[in-house]
């Protein structure tokens, strides 16, 4: 497929090796320099989306006012803005695929958290906790991923009502599930889940060794995204 680029940073890099090493040509690599409305894409079958937090928003309604489907890798501020461009993607009769984490192993790791978390369910005498560790450049704290780990969790454990980004021994209240984020440098990205009591403590975790993950998933996605319509997760990609 003739594949666009919307920004180019390590991400883009990586994703641009993947799709070459998979038969698929680059259209256009755009970075927020660029006027969209002044470039052709009337050859391009499909964005991938890795840009900023702030240009996000702009890349996905123009992709979508468009009809060109969109893989969205960026988190952050656009989604503020979900259920508009949803429509937007619903009335244009195209495609959108949205995760916090493109990643295959990432998205296996969500199942296995939301599992683990209805089996806890029954044992309230253990506290659970998330830590995601990101590299210092990353934009957005928490994490993405972060997020959507701490929201299985909430959604199957009674004892939480919401998550809080903050260290253990900041929550300020007990109903909070804790999410702490660290930065540390040259860190992909990583993600603890941790069940603790007195007694004992269930552990269980996701490391990336490198960005290759992130971008062979977003690859996947937007091979599997091609001539459908609607809105999408990596859900759907895998069929989990």
């Amino acid at each position: 497929m003739n594949i666009a680029l919307f920004g180019y940073g390590k991400m883009g890099k990586e994703i641009e090796e993947v799709l070459l090493e998979r038969g698929h040509s680059i259209s256009h690599i755009i970075s927020s320099k660029d006027d969209l409305d002044s470039i052709d894409f009337s050859n391009t079958q499909v964005v991938i989306e890795f840009s900023t937090p702030k240009a996000a928003k702009n890349n996905i309604q123009f992709c979508l006012t468009n009809n060109l489907p969109v893989v969205i890798g960026t988190t952050g501020d656009w989604y503020d803005d979900f259920d508009e461009l949803s429509n937007l993607c619903k009335s244009k009769n195209t495609a959108m695929i949205h995760a916090t984490n493109f990643s295959l192993g990432v998205n296996l790791f969500f199942k296995l958290n939301q599992q683990l978390a209805k089996l806890m369910n029954n044992y309230p005498s253990y506290n659970c906790s998330v830590t995601e560790i990101h590299h210092t450049e990353k934009k957005d704290a928490p994490s993405g991923t972060g997020i959507t780990i701490a929201e299985g969790i909430i959604n199957e454990l009674d004892q939480f009502s919401n998550w809080e980004n903050v260290s253990p021994q900041n929550v300020t209240n007990p109903k909070h599930l804790v999410l702490t984020s660290k930065r540390l440098p040259n860190v992909p990205g990583t993600h603890d889940v941790v069940y603790e009591n007195k007694i004992d403590k269930i552990e269980i975790s996701h490391t990336a060794h490198s960005r290759k993950g992130f971008a062979l998933g977003s690859v996947i996605a937007a091979e599997w995204i091609a001539n459908k319509n609607g809105v999408f997760t990596m859900s759907d990609v895998l069929g989990l």
